[in-house]
C-alpha cells in the first residue's frame, strides 16, 4: 500500500468525522496538535494503550506504542494513541484495591468502545499487558467490530534466587513460609529484590500469558507475537510489523465478529486446558463470547478439558516459565501438536485472513526442549480445568487440576466472610490439615469485584498445608495459584447461594472425577438455613463499585455487566 494512498474504502468511518465543509472545526482542532491535511486524509488508526506507571506488566507499552505508530505511518495510515486504566493484580492482591481488578476489565472495554465510537477510528491496534487488559481490550475491539489487532506486551523474564528461576508466585508463597517460620526475614527480602527483574507480565502460565495464548488461538493476535518476551529486542520489531499489518486488515475488511466463531472459542479453551492455564480464562472467554454473540457455556470448558491432555510443563503446576515456552517453540508448536491430534480446528481464520493451520505450519521445535510435550507423552492425561456442580454450586464452580494431585477431598468447613479473615487464620497458624477453607461474600456482586485469592492460597502452600488443605470461594484465583482451590462458586453467597448457608464444622466433599462439590447436609436443613439468611449490606453505595455491583452477572456467565432487565 503506497504511503499516500487514500482509497475511500480505507476510511469508512473517519471520513464522517473529517471530510467536507461541515467538518472544518474538527480538522482545526486536530491541526492544533500537529496533524496536517495529508494526515487527515489517511485512514485513522486508533492505538488503544493500557500503559500505566504502576506495574511492570504494562510499563513498557509506551515504547511499544511508538513502534506501532511507526508501522502505521509506513503503511499509509495516521495513528492516534489513547489510554485506558489498568489495575495490577500483583500489586493490589490482598487489599481492598484488589476488588477493582475485575471491575477494570469492564472499564477498559468501555473506554476503548467510547473512544472508538467518539473518534470513528477506521481500525484499531490494542496494546495489552496485565491480566484484565487482555480480555478488556478484546471486548472493546469486539464491541466496535472494526478491523483490528491485539498486541500483548510479553512476559517478564524470570528472576534468579538461590540457584533457581523464580517468579512473583515464589514471593507470595514465601510470605506464607516466612509466617510459618520456614524462611527468614532476610531471605524474604532477598527474594523480593530479585523476583521481578524488569518489565513484562507475570512469568508463568498465569492469567496474562494464558489469555495472550487464547487470543492467538481465537485469531485476534497473530501467532508468534505474544510469546516474545517484554525485554526481547524483537518485541519492538513485532510492534512495528503489527502497525503495518493493521492497514492490511483494514484493506481486507475483516472484522472480529467475522472470525470469532463457536469453534474458535473451543480452540482457545483447548489451548487453556492443554497449557494448564488460569481459571480466569473461564470468566474472560465467557465474557468475550457474549460480546461476539457466540454461544458458549461454562460446561463447554469441562467437556473440552476432559478430552484435552496437558501438553506443557509450565508454572504454576509445572517447572518452566513463559520465556521457556517461547524458546521451546511457543504457542504455535502447541497448536501444531493439538492440530495433529485432531483436538482443534485448523480451518478457523485469524483476523489476518490466514487459517490457524497455515499460521502454525512452520512452527519449529527446539531440539532437546522439555516444555512442550507430544500427545503420545503428555504432561498429564487430562486438561487443566474442571467444572464442579452439586448442592454447594448449582450453577458451577471452577478448579484448576494442573497444580495439585488430589482428586478427592473431604473435610470440615472453616468459614470466613472475607479474604482478610482467612489470611489471618493462615498466618496465625489456626488451620489444621484436612480443613476446607471457605471464603465467601467475595463474588462479583458480594465483593464487589471477585477478588483473587493468591495471597491466601500462596500462604497456605508456604505454610506447608498445600497438600492437606482445600480452599473454596465465590471469589477467584490468580493464574499463579496452585493446590486444591475451587473458585467462582455460583450462585455466590451475596445472592443467597448455598455457600451462604455453610457453618464451621460442616463436612464438605470435593470429588473431581465425578465433578461434584457438596456439603453433607440434608436438603431440608440446607433449605432452612437459606430461608433465614439475610443479605449483607454493601460497603459501596455510590460510584463505580456500586454501579458494578448493581449490573454484574454471575461468574457462571462471565461476570459481565449488563443493563437492568425489564
Amino acid at each position: 500500500m503506497a504511503a499516500t494512498e487514500t482509497v475511500r474504502h480505507l476510511r469508512p468511518r473517519s471520513q464522517v468525522l473529517l471530510d467536507g465543509r461541515d467538518r472544518a472545526s474538527a480538522r482545526a482542532m486536530l491541526k492544533a496538535i500537529g496533524y496536517t491535511d495529508e494526515d487527515l486524509k489517511k485512514p485513522l488508526i486508533g492505538i488503544a494503550n493500557t500503559w500505566i506507571e504502576t506495574m511492570p506488566c504494562n510499563f513498557h507499552l509506551r515504547g511499544l506504542a511508538q513502534r506501532v505508530k511507526e508501522g502505521v505511518r509506513q503503511a499509509g495510515g495516521t495513528p492516534m494513541e489513547f489510554n485506558t486504566v489498568a489495575i495490577s493484580d500483583g500489586v493490589t492482591m490482598g487489599t481492598e484495591g484488589m476488588k477493582t481488578s475485575l471491575v477494570s476489565r469492564e472499564v477498559i472495554a468501555d473506554s476503548i468502545e467510547l473512544a472508538g465510537l467518539g473518534y470513528l477510528f477506521d481500525a484499531l491496534v490494542v496494546l495489552v499487558g496485565c491480566d484484565k487488559t487482555l480480555p478488556g481490550g478484546a471486548m472493546g475491539l469486539v464491541r466496535l467490530n472494526v478491523p483490528g489487532l491485539i498486541l500483548y506486551g510479553g512476559s517478564i523474564a524470570p528472576g534468579h534466587f538461590q540457584g533457581r528461576d523464580v517468579t512473583i508466585q515464589d514471593v507470595f508463597e514465601a510470605i506464607g513460609a516466612n509466617a510459618a517460620g520456614k524462611m527468614s526475614d532476610e531471605e524474604l527480602l532477598a527474594l523480593e529484590n530479585v523476583a521481578c527483574p524488569g518489565p513484562g507480565a507475570c512469568g508463568g502460565q498465569y492469567t496474562a500469558n494464558t489469555m495472550a495464548m487464547a487470543l492467538e488461538f481465537l485469531g485476534l493476535s497473530p501467532f508468534g507475537s505474544a510469546a516474545i518476551a517484554a525485554v526481547d529486542p524483537r518485541k519492538g520489531d513485532i510492534a512495528q510489523a503489527i502497525g503495518r499489518q493493521v492497514l492490511d486488515v483494514l484493506d481486507s475488511g475483516l472484522t472480529p465478529k467475522e472470525i470469532l466463531t463457536r469453534q474458535s472459542f473451543l480452540n482457545a479453551i483447548a489451548a487453556v486446558a492443554a497449557s494448564g492455564g488460569s481459571t480466569n480464562a473461564v470468566l474472560h472467554l465467557l465474557a468475550l463470547a457474549k460480546e461476539a454473540d457466540v454461544s458458549l457455556t461454562i460446561d463447554d470448558f469441562d467437556e473440552i478439558s476432559r478430552r484435552t491432555p496437558i501438553l506443557t510443563d509450565l508454572r504454576p503446576g509445572g517447572k518452566y516459565t513463559a520465556v521457556d515456552l517461547a524458546k521451546a517453540g511457543g504457542p504455535a508448536l502447541l497448536a501444531k501438536n493439538l492440530l495433529a491430534a485432531g483436538l482443534i480446528d485448523g480451518g478457523q481464520r485469524s483476523i489476518t485472513g490466514e487459517t490457524m493451520a497455515a499460521q502454525v505450519s512452520s512452527a519449529q521445535e527446539t531440539p532437546g526442549q522439555q516444555v512442550i510435550h507430544t500427545i503420545e507423552q503428555p504432561f498429564r492425561e487430562e486438561g487443566g480445568l474442571a467444572i464442579l456442580k452439586g448442592n454447594l454450586a448449582p450453577l458451577g464452580a471452577v478448579v484448576k487440576t494442573a497444580g495439585h494431585e488430589r482428586p478427592y477431598h473431604r473435610g470440615q468447613a472453616r468459614v470466613f466472610d472475607s479474604e482478610e479473615e482467612a489470611m489471618a487464620a493462615v498466618t496465625q497458624g489456626r488451620l489444621a490439615p484436612g480443613d476446607v477453607v471457605v471464603i465467601r461474600y467475595e463474588g462479583p456482586r458480594g465483593g464487589p469485584g471477585m477478588r483473587e485469592m493468591l495471597g491466601v492460597t500462596a500462604a497456605i502452600v508456604g505454610a506447608g498445608l498445600g497438600e492437606s488443605v482445600a480452599l473454596l470461594t465465590d471469589g477467584r484465583f490468580s493464574g499463579a495459584t496452585r493446590g486444591l482451590m475451587i473458585g467462582h462458586v455460583a450462585p455466590e453467597a451475596a445472592e443467597g447461594g448455598p455457600l451462604a448457608a455453610l457453618q464451621d464444622g460442616d463436612m464438605v466433599v470435593i470429588d473431581i472425577p465425578n465433578r461434584r462439590l457438596d456439603v453433607e447436609l440434608e436438603e431440608a436443613v440446607l433449605a432452612q438455613r437459606l430461608a433465614t439468611w439475610q443479605p449483607k449490606p454493601s460497603r459501596y453505595t455510590r460510584g463505580v463499585m456500586a454501579k458494578y455491583a448493581a449490573l454484574v452477572s454471575s461468574a457462571a456467565e462471565g461476570a459481565v455487566t449488563r443493563p437492568p432487565q425489564p
